[in-house]
């Protein structure tokens, strides 16, 4: 399999429903010190397989990671993923710098063992030596790598927007629907933030974090968020949604639109007064603005890839499902190393830090 990239400026980006694949994400992550690189995907017949963003993120004097977003958008079939990524990378390493380490995929792509696990015969993926097996047959090199943790998310949950209000209400959980009107009869409001609630959000998100165990971003990121989208919308947009009662603020969102998907990116919830339902208000909120704003999907983030009470996200598992969403399985994230020696120091270093 031969693949050609040709380089191009970042506002030659294609429209895309994944965000972030976008211009508007290639300028967030510009203010956090990226250097951002785009292609359009060809074969020698110039037969065309979309574009692609790249960052490029430093890591110290001679080392650089070359990172796709949840990219690339075309999707071969699932027998040749792996071919595919090998001749994309390929094609890559001769656009990227001699400090580059290695290049990391966060692939939207549907998992190749979607079918058995959305049947539940399994619950958990299989242990990365048999997905690095199965995911490098057919190519070359087999030089395709699983990392111990994915960028974004393997699973998530999406909610069809497409029905009228009444008809998505109605495919939720008799909880779920109980509690979004438990919000509303207990005086819960909800409503649209700007930059000025920002630091009160981050506040909630920090709380949130602690309450949960996950790793935070730095504020700095949601800052970017928001200018990236004042300066220059590129029709991306952003919603911010704050859910309060009494002027107390009690949770928040920010979605982000592109195309027609929302994607759920932050969620936030106070310590205080949580069976007010704050959470649960936010979310329906969001549906019904991104609905008005012709989106035909609201993808909530990361779940499990299914019941599993061992698996860390189970408890956004049981959550998300409770609005009525269709689970997709996706493959993550998956390393092509183009210097081994760094990426081993990489990897080494980076697990010492998870552990």
């Amino acid at each position: 399999m031969v693949i050609t990239l040709q380089p191009k400026e970042p506002i030659g980006l294609l429209p895309s429903d994944i965000l972030f694949q976008t211009l508007y994400w290639a300028q967030v992550k510009s203010r956090l010190g990226c250097r951002v690189l785009a292609f359009d995907i060809q074969t020698p017949a110039a037969e065309s397989f979309g574009d692609m963003l790249v960052l490029l993120q430093g890591h110290g004097p001679g080392f650089v990671t070359a990172y796709v977003p949840q990219g690339p958008e075309f999707s071969p079939p699932k027998d040749d993923y792996g071919p595919f990524l090998e001749a994309l990378s390929e094609s890559m390493i001769k656009h990227l710098g001699p400090d580059t380490a290695f290049i990391r995929y966060d692939l939207p792509w549907e998992s190749q063992y979607a079918q058995e696990m959305q049947r539940g015969d399994w619950y958990s993926f299989p242990e990365s030596r048999l997905r690095e097996m199965r995911m490098n047959m057919g190519t070359q090199s087999w030089n395709l790598r699983k990392p111990a943790m994915d960028m974004t998310v393997a699973s998530t949950l999406v909610v069809d927007l497409s029905l009228p209000e009444k008809d998505i209400l109605g495919r939720m959980k008799s909880k779920t629907r109980y509690n979004i009107g438990l919000a509303g009869r207990r005086g819960v409001v909800v409503r649209t933030g700007s930059m000025e609630h920002l630091p009160a959000f981050y506040d909630l998100y920090l709380q949130t974090a602690a309450r949960n165990g996950f790793a935070t971003c730095a504020y700095e990121h949601f800052s970017a968020i928001f200018n990236a989208h004042i300066f220059d919308p590129c029709n991306s947009e952003v919603l911010f949604l704050l859910a309060d009662c009494d002027h107390e603020l009690l949770a928040g969102g920010i979605v982000a639109i592109s195309g027609q998907t929302a994607h759920f990116l932050y969620g936030a919830s106070s310590n205080n007064r949580r069976h007010l339902m704050g959470s649960y208000a936010v979310h329906w909120e969001a549906m019904r603005q991104s609905r008005l704003r012709g989106c035909l999907r609201y993808d909530m983030g990361a779940v499990s890839p299914g019941a599993d009470p061992e698996h860390p996200f189970y408890g956004l598992y049981r959550f998300k499902t409770g609005f009525g969403g269709r689970l997709e399985v996706r493959s993550g994230s998956w390393d092509f190393p183009v210097d081994e020696q760094k990426y081993q120091a990489f990897t080494n270093t980076d697990n010492l830090v998870r552990g």
